[in-house]
């Protein structure tokens, strides 16, 4: 038994609030035909993630929003800038720090809509540029095309004529971060950009992972495997499923020990502080419990938020309960704990 078991005691209020309800699923019927689970996912999931959301949209004038297509390897992506407007002629010229932001959807489901309006009120409210990034899916592109589309949006964000494209000094602060499958690319690409030498002079300042996947449940470490018992523990919960998990394995095609599949295998020395929240009943949970250690150990400053009792993903479907209020208040303070360190 898993020494964080204890965590999995689903919350009452989530209980609660989950009756009456379909759940808070991301395609998690039994068919594996792709397109419908997309259709469901942006018709059902992301709809009402989106309508959560809308009320707290900020006013329109308070920040720019701009699309941008990058080019990539076989194609082109689209990014979406986030911009703060300053209402302060004087102010007209102010930089901002950057986040650099993948979303969800286990490399297979979600778009730029997915955290859009979220991420709007967090722009305008932190006063942070935050470029949202619409990589390809798999499994019509299988690993790493997903997670490379992602890295080579970062290098056009960081080239040199692009950060005052977006009003942006990297000097202020710098911030890889990603939900879920977006947490898995942001710890991978945390570890590319510590060896390319693109990054320098431009070097990333702070990751951060929110229910983060760091280790293939095939590649998971002889030493650490008395430690990760959550995803087996915990294969029925709601939203993400060992089956579901599986799904998303056998629709990516990555080889489970590359490190850019589960950096948890990686070296960890010299990686920028990093903030992590984690979910006790959550499959990922012991995963995302050891990689903060890890790195704690290996030097990287660290910080980690846990939420007891709720399921991966609990605040896109159920963000007014107690402790989704906790952590979207966590995030945004999260992103400032960052900024501080760096």
């Amino acid at each position: 038994m898993s020494q964080h078991t204890h965590l999995s005691t689903p919350d009452p209020e989530l209980i609660t609030a989950l009756k009456g309800t379909e759940g808070s699923s991301q395609g998690d019927s039994e068919t594996d035909d792709i397109v419908l689970l997309r259709e469901a996912a942006d018709k059902g999931f992301i709809a009402m993630v989106m309508e959560h959301n809308r009320p707290n949209l900020p006013p329109v004038m308070k920040y720019k929003l701009e699309d941008h297509k990058v080019p990539v390897a076989g194609g082109e992506i689209t990014v979406r800038a986030l911009i703060p407007v300053s209402e302060n002629e004087t102010e007209s010229s102010r930089v901002f720090p950057l986040l650099f932001w993948i979303h969800g959807g286990g490399w297979m489901l979600g778009n730029l809509d997915l955290d859009d309006f979220y991420l709007r009120n967090v722009c305008v409210d932190l006063q942070i540029v935050i470029i949202n990034v619409d990589y390809r899916l798999s499994p019509e592109n299988p690993f790493p095309t997903g997670l490379n589309d992602c890295y080579a949006a970062l290098k056009w964000v960081g080239a040199a004529s692009n950060p005052s494209l977006f009003n942006v000094s990297l000097d202020e602060g710098f911030i890889i971060a990603g939900q879920s499958a977006g947490a898995n690319g942001a710890a991978a690409i945390s570890h590319r950009v510590i060896k390319d030498p693109f990054f320098d002079n431009k070097p990333v300042t702070g990751q951060l992972l929110q229910i983060p996947m760091v280790c293939h449940p095939d590649a998971y470490p002889e030493m650490y495997k008395s430690e990760l018992l959550s995803v087996e523990q915990i294969r029925d919960a709601p939203f993400l499923s060992r089956v579901q998990l599986d799904r998303i394995m056998k629709y990516l095609q990555a080889p489970p020990s590359d490190p850019d599949m589960s950096p948890l295998l990686s070296a960890h020395e010299g990686l920028p502080p990093m903030y992590a929240q984690v979910c006790g009943w959550d499959p990922l949970r012991d995963e995302g419990l050891l990689y903060e250690r890890v790195l704690r150990e290996a030097g990287v400053i660290t910080k980690l938020d846990i939420y007891p009792g709720v399921f991966h993903g609990f605040h896109l479907a159920f963000p007014k309960i107690e402790a989704g209020i906790r952590f979207d208040r966590d995030f945004r303070n999260g992103i400032r704990w960052l900024l501080r360190e760096h």
